[in-house]
């Protein structure tokens, strides 16, 4: 009787293990179809480019609202397709040399992760640019289709309050927030 017992304990804090590990999963990114988009507004013109995804990888637990990893950007991926301008934003804006990489890890979320499906959130944690880390809030739209998960989100980097340099020159003003558009896509594991 008492090796039943204990057989049924065991099976039942197996049988919790399994159940808990199924709401766990590993977003990963695919640097290939995933990047940030960037916008900056000037005076009669609008810059437009994207920075490239190097790699990522997101943890979440759906039952307890968990949520932990990295998404990371190298700042010399920064391409609006003018080499010149390219090279003044890697260099003089965003020291790439001395600040390699832009990221965001996130440390909490708001809403539901639907099993499958859309589902709307408020992700919130660390964007680190020019090496300083920032709070940050973000809606998220995500898309679970079998193994398969996107996420777009947009928010505003108020770059020039954050200590960057305003690359505005003479009479070619730009403004002092730039518009990000994420936008995530890859496995689900």
């Amino acid at each position: 009787m008492k090796f039943i017992r204990i057989s049924t304990v065991v099976l039942l804090a197996l049988m919790a293990t399994l159940i808990a590990r199924a709401q766990q999963q590993t977003f990963t990114v695919d640097p290939t179809i995933s990047n940030v988009a960037f916008a900056l507004t000037g005076m009669g013109h609008e810059v437009h480019g994207v920075f490239h995804v190097s790699h990522g990888s997101i943890q979440f637990d759906r039952s307890t609202g968990h949520i932990a990893g990295s998404i990371v950007a190298p700042a010399t991926s920064g391409d609006s397709n003018d080499k010149g301008r390219d090279k003044n934003m890697h260099a003089q804006v965003l020291n790439a040399d001395q600040f390699a990489d832009i990221s965001f890890e996130p440390k909490s979320y708001q809403g539901t992760i639907a099993a499958a499906g859309d589902s709307n959130l408020q992700v919130s944690g660390i964007f680190t640019l020019h090496g300083v880390a920032h709070d940050l809030t973000l809606p998220m739209q995500i898309r679970i289709e079998g193994s398969a998960l996107s996420a777009k989100g947009s928010f505003i980097v108020p770059y020039v309050k954050w200590g960057l340099k305003d690359p505005s020159i003479f009479v070619l003003k730009v403004a002092k927030e730039v518009h990000i558009d994420l936008s995530l896509s890859g496995s689900l594991q």
